[in-house]
């Protein structure tokens, strides 16, 4: 597995455009944390069902902020 680091040696967190459903920002999650990306999933619509909803606008935010991996 191979990680987006720069010649810096800093991570750099991207929306995947190979692992998606929505808009790839799980995916870039769990590239970015080396978490599976289906618990990331099971996690965020527990906490969308227990949080009221909070969890969404944080989706969306990583969706409109986070860039596009290549």
């Amino acid at each position: 597995m191979t990680q987006d680091v720069t010649t810096t040696g800093v991570k750099r967190l991207r929306r995947s455009s190979t692992d998606k459903m929505i808009a790839g920002v799980c995916g870039g999650w769990a590239k970015y944390t080396g978490i599976d990306v289906a618990l990331l999933r099971i996690v965020l619509v527990a906490t969308t069902l227990f949080g009221l909803g909070a969890p969404i606008v944080v989706y969306a935010a990583c969706w409109l902020l986070m860039p596009q991996d290549d």
